[in-house]
């Protein structure tokens, strides 16, 4: 039947999750996926370590990713993406576009999980020289060297002897519009310096912050081990701009904390580039007629008891979608998404019922 058919957008960590939810629960998850692979940024941003338990980051998904595989219930279209919707709860048709043209969908339920995109810093804050200088990158360049187990100056292919992260870039910034604290920046910034620590133990590495977001147990877990044991410095204050002299990028700031003025030497600067609304999610928004909330994420309304639930009954919300979130976050989500798409499918009239569409 067409109610027992859950459409999942997106095939990353909360996509996936979601529909393996689905599956255990007896229901057909359809997974559609604009690239080619499942894995969400997690594969496409070469994230090397989970945040904050710094586990590999294959072998972490790996029981995930072929649970997802394995699964009787779950069929996965790659390289697909919804480009129109009709209908409601319990029956929608989604039209599907793909390399071989378009084909129509009969679902009851659909769960967004389109996640999100990373801010580009050479977009709106030239002044740090993203695009201008080799050895200013951003967390995500920075992942994908680790994982290579390979951290080195872009511009020469050399061990670096200084490495420094800028916080809040893109985020908590109303000049451009993103009046948000992006959540798992500090977190991951932290998680990188330790891991550049281990590859280069004599490296000076700095954290540049306004104030560091560290809750819950990464505090313990990332900050205090950070300054501890692998002796990475945190300097509370604002980076003002980036030029260059020599050889080296020149950092420019104020420590606030002393109340002066600085300008540092580095051989890399990692930009800590928060979250943006994706794409995808912007555009499901528009197709599944699903309102954004005020800062451009997926708006649900079940306020904080209910972190899933979109105005639209029927369609769901999980991960990033809705808004910056860490990866516990997704996946609670998901699994939380996935439960409410089923049950509501499950409660919904039938479309025959209801004059609507059926498979019959």
């Amino acid at each position: 039947m067409t109610a027992e058919r859950i459409a999942i957008i997106g095939a990353g960590p909360a996509g996936m999750k979601a529909a393996i939810t689905v599956g255990d629960l007896g229901a057909e998850a359809v997974v559609i996926e604009k690239r080619d692979v499942a894995g969400g940024k997690p594969d496409e941003a070469n994230y090397a370590a989970l945040t904050p338990d710094l586990r590999d980051t294959e072998e972490a998904f790996e029981p995930m990713m072929r649970e997802f595989d394995d699964h009787d219930n779950i069929e996965l279209l790659t390289g697909s993406q919804v480009i129109d919707s009709a209908g409601s709860v319990g029956d929608f048709t989604l039209t599907i576009e793909n390399g071989d043209g378009t084909e129509q969908l009969d679902v009851g339920s659909v769960i967004v999980a389109t996640g999100f995109d990373h801010f580009d810093p050479g977009e709106e804050t030239q002044q740090y020289g993203y695009y201008e200088f080799d050895d200013v990158i951003t967390l995500p360049d920075a992942e994908a060297m680790l994982k290579e187990d390979d951290f080195v100056r872009p511009s020469t292919g050399e061990d670096p002897e200084s490495v420094c992260f800028i916080q809040c870039v893109g985020s908590r910034d109303r000049q451009i519009g993103n009046e948000w604290c992006s959540k798992v920046c500090c977190g991951i910034a932290t998680k990188e310096a330790i891991e550049v620590k281990e590859q280069h133990p004599d490296a000076n590495v700095i954290i540049f912050y306004i104030d560091m977001r560290m809750y819950g147990f990464w505090e313990d877990e990332l900050y205090w081990k950070a300054q501890e044991e692998h002796h990475v410095r945190f300097v509370r204050g604002v980076a003002t701009e980036i030029t260059k002299a020599g050889d080296q990028v020149i950092v420019k700031g104020e420590d606030t904390t002393m109340g002066r003025p600085y300008e540092i030497p580095m051989d890399v600067v990692v930009l800590s580039v928060g979250m943006e609304p994706s794409e995808g999610t912007l555009g499901m928004s528009e197709i599944l007629d699903v309102p954004l909330e005020n800062h451009g994420f997926i708006e649900t309304v079940g306020g904080p008891l209910d972190t899933v639930t979109t105005q639209r009954d029927g369609i769901f919300v999980a991960g990033a979608a809705a808004g910056p979130k860490d990866l516990e976050d997704s996946i609670s989500m998901a699994g939380s998404a996935a439960a409410k798409a089923v049950t509501t499918v499950r409660q919904a009239p039938t479309p025959a019922a209801d004059g609507g569409h059926s498979d019959e």
